[in-house]
C-alpha cells in the first residue's frame, strides 16, 4: 500500500483527485475510501474549485473493492462488512453531489467499485485502452455502491441489465456507444482532454452549473436512495450464502469458482 492511496492536485479551479494504490490495480481497500471522503470533504469546503477530474494512477482507474479485505471482514464479523459497504456507499454518494462538474478520465480498467465511482460522475471520457464492466456477479458479490440503480440511470436498461449478469469488461467504445462514455481518447491524451474539458466548464457561471447538476439529479434522487437501501438489504440477506464463499475463495486462489 502506498503512503497515500488518494492525491489529489489543483490547477487554477480545477482539481484532480488520483486513485493511488497502482501496484493493486487501485483496488478501493478501506484505507482508500477513507482517503477519498477526506479529499471530497476538502473539495466540497473549497469555494475556488469548479470542475474536478478523478482518475487513477498507472495501468488501471480502478478493479473496485479489496476483496482479499472484503474476505477478511466477512470472516471475523459480517456485521463490521455490512457497515464498512454503507460508509462506501455514502462517500460514492459525496461524489455525485460535490456542488461542481466531476469528469471521470477512465484510464485502464474500471470494474464492480471502480465502475460504481464512475458511475457518480457527471462526464465520462475514457482510453482507448480502457476495459470497463460491473464484475460483481463472476465472484458472486451483490453490488453495494449502486451499479445496480445508477446503471439503469446512465444507459438503456437492457444494456445495464447485460453488464450485471454477465460480469464482462467492455472496450470503452462499445461503451460510448451503448451511452455511458462521452468520448473516448488516445491514452496519452486522455488527461490534457480532460483538463480541456474542466477548464471549459470552470469559465461557466458556477452558481448555474450547480443548479443544472442539481435539477438534473432531482428526478432520480428518490431512486438511487432506495436502490442503495435495497443493496445493502440483498447483501445481508447474502452474506452466507455458498456462492459468496466460493467467489471469495476463487479468488484467493485465483482460479474460477464453480457455482
Amino acid at each position: 500500500m502506498t503512503s497515500n492511496p488518494v492525491t489529489l492536485s489543483r490547477s487554477g479551479p480545477v482539481a484532480t483527485i488520483t486513485l493511488n494504490r497502482p501496484a493493486s490495480l487501485n483496488a478501493m481497500s478501506d484505507e482508500a475510501v477513507g482517503g477519498l471522503d477526506r479529499v471530497l470533504d476538502e473539495l466540497a469546503a473549497d469555494g475556488s474549485i469548479r470542475a474536478a477530474i478523478v482518475t487513477g494512477a498507472g495501468k488501471a482507474f480502478s478493479a473496485g473493492g479489496d476483496l482479499l479485505q472484503f474476505g477478511q471482514k466477512l470472516d471475523e464479523d459480517p456485521k463490521s462488512l455490512l457497515a464498512t459497504l454503507k460508509y462506501n456507499q455514502g462517500v460514492l454518494n459525496k461524489v455525485e453531489q460535490l456542488p461542481f462538474p466531476v469528469i471521470a478520465a477512465v484510464n485502464g480498467v474500471a470494474v464492480a467499485g471502480g465502475l460504481e465511482l464512475v458511475l457518480c460522475c457527471d462526464v465520462v471520457l475514457a482510453s482507448e485502452q480502457a476495459m470497463i464492466g460491473d464484475g460483481h456477479a463472476k465472484y458472486a458479490i451483490v453490488p453495494a455502491a449502486g451499479s445496480s440503480v445508477r446503471l439503469f440511470v446512465k444507459m438503456p436498461a437492457n444494456r445495464a441489465a447485460h453488464l450485471l449478469y454477465s460480469a464482462e469488461l467492455f472496450p470503452a467504445a462499445k461503451l460510448q456507444e451503448w451511452g455511458l462514455v462521452n468520448e473516448v481518447v488516445a491514452a496519452d491524451r486522455l488527461l490534457d482532454r480532460a483538463m480541456e474539458i474542466a477548464q471549459q466548464y470552470s469559465r461557466q457561471s458556477p452558481q448555474v452549473l450547480k443548479h443544472m447538476k442539481a435539477l438534473a439529479r432531482a428526478p432520480f434522487e428518490a431512486r438511487i436512495k432506495e436502490g442503495l437501501r435495497l443493496e445493502l438489504e440483498a447483501f445481508q440477506t447474502h452474506l452466507e450464502s455458498r456462492d459468496l464463499a466460493e467467489g471469495l475463495k476463487a479468488f484467493r486462489e485465483k482460479r474460477k469458482p464453480s457455482y
